[in-house]
């Protein structure tokens, strides 16, 4: 009896542990769960990167005001960069048409980082001081919005790798595995990609947020950590991948593409010298706040320490402090030297300077 428990157990277990099931459906009532986790990962990013810009002296609504343009340009983008690098696998031939249904899925990240970010800096030059720390307060945020969109791919049942029989495997229903890939017997499990992607991401997200509590580099260069993270990550991922891709002289095109990014992060986070901003990373580990090390660079108004040699200064649209006007030669506290305060009064009230009413 005992033994008869412990192998049903142990069959039970197996059958748990032997694969990650296929999706229950692809929906829920009239939304489908490719683009609601596209919408959840969109939200999620936004409130990460309000946090950390309200944390380093920004008001919130600045994110606000440049994901309303940068999400719409990243999803545009990363329509055209799929529909561009697919085009003669999926869409052509009179399958034009099937470029327009999104829902089907389709976007590809890299075009949707390039277009976004190009939107979003366009938008947060006219917003920010520097645009370039708004987007390190956007680094760890974007691939959590990547890793929970990756979701997506698991509902409509896509961009899964070879065949495995790890644990973790992912079952592919039979009528969806004959269109996709008739090679493979029903039953198979294949290396859930869209899941090795989504992990990683979260890891850099995590990486960046936990060496951001102690190291603070020049601005820009977290946002090209993260570049070359992800560059780092869809390169291994990529390379487990069986799904129809173009190829570029025998090789995925994304491959290519992921070490296009790697480098461009690198060159990005090397030039000009080394990343790390030491004056400012010893105030951070001396316990200073955030916003005091960060005022300056995240909004014309700041307060705060750091930024008080410009703090109370007027500043241009560029966020440069204007320079205060000299006062008259051989003045002293706004009084010419050997004055009389009676003949300063005098001067100043012909001069519209006195406490009186505005001459009519």
């Amino acid at each position: 009896m005992l033994n008869q428990t412990v192998t049903h157990f142990a069959s039970t277990t197996a059958d748990l542990l032997g694969a990650l099931p296929a999706p229950p459906s692809d929906s829920i009532g009239p939304f489908r769960l490719y683009g609601l986790m596209i919408a959840l990962g969109v939200i999620a990013a936004v409130v990460i990167a309000q946090r950390r810009w309200s944390a380093w002296g920004g008001e919130e609504d600045t994110i606000v005001a440049v994901a309303v343009w940068a999400v719409p340009a990243g999803l545009i983008g990363a329509r055209l960069y799929h529909v561009l690098t697919d085009w003669g696998t999926l869409y052509d031939d009179g399958r034009w048409t099937n470029a327009f249904k999104i829902w089907q899925g389709g976007l590809g990240i890299p075009g949707g980082v390039l277009a976004g970010a190009v939107v979003g800096i366009i938008v947060a030059r006219r917003t920010v001081p520097s645009w370039r720390r708004l987007a390190d307060a956007v680094a760890p945020a974007i691939p959590v919005a990547q890793a929970i969109g990756r979701l997506g791919n698991y509902f409509n049942q896509e961009l899964y790798g070879g065949p495995t029989d790890l644990p973790w495997g992912l079952r592919v229903d039979d009528e969806i595995l004959a269109l996709q890939n008739p090679d493979y017997a029903a039953g198979t499990t294949f290396h859930p990609t869209f899941l090795y992607e989504g992990l990683w991401n979260l890891a850099l997200a995590g990486l960046i947020i936990a060496l951001g509590r102690r190291f603070v580099l020049k601005p820009g260069r977290w946002f090209a950590v993260y570049v070359m993270g992800y560059g780092l990550g869809r390169l291994w991922v990529e390379n487990l991948r069986i799904d129809e891709a173009t190829l570029l002289w025998g090789v995925r095109v994304n491959i290519w593409m992921s070490l296009v990014i790697i480098l461009g992060g690198l060159i990005w986070l090397l030039w000009g010298g080394g990343p790390l901003d030491r004056e400012a990373t010893a105030a951070l580990r001396a316990g200073t706040d955030p916003a005091e090390i960060f005022g300056a660079e995240t909004s014309f108004h700041p307060t705060g320490a750091v930024a008080a040699d410009s703090d109370s200064a007027a500043r241009t649209p560029d966020g440069e402090p204007v320079e205060p006007e000299a006062p008259p030669a051989g003045s002293v506290g706004g009084r010419v030297s050997g004055e009389d305060p009676a003949e300063q009064d005098s001067r100043e009230s012909d001069e519209g300077l006195g406490s009186g009413p505005d001459p009519v």
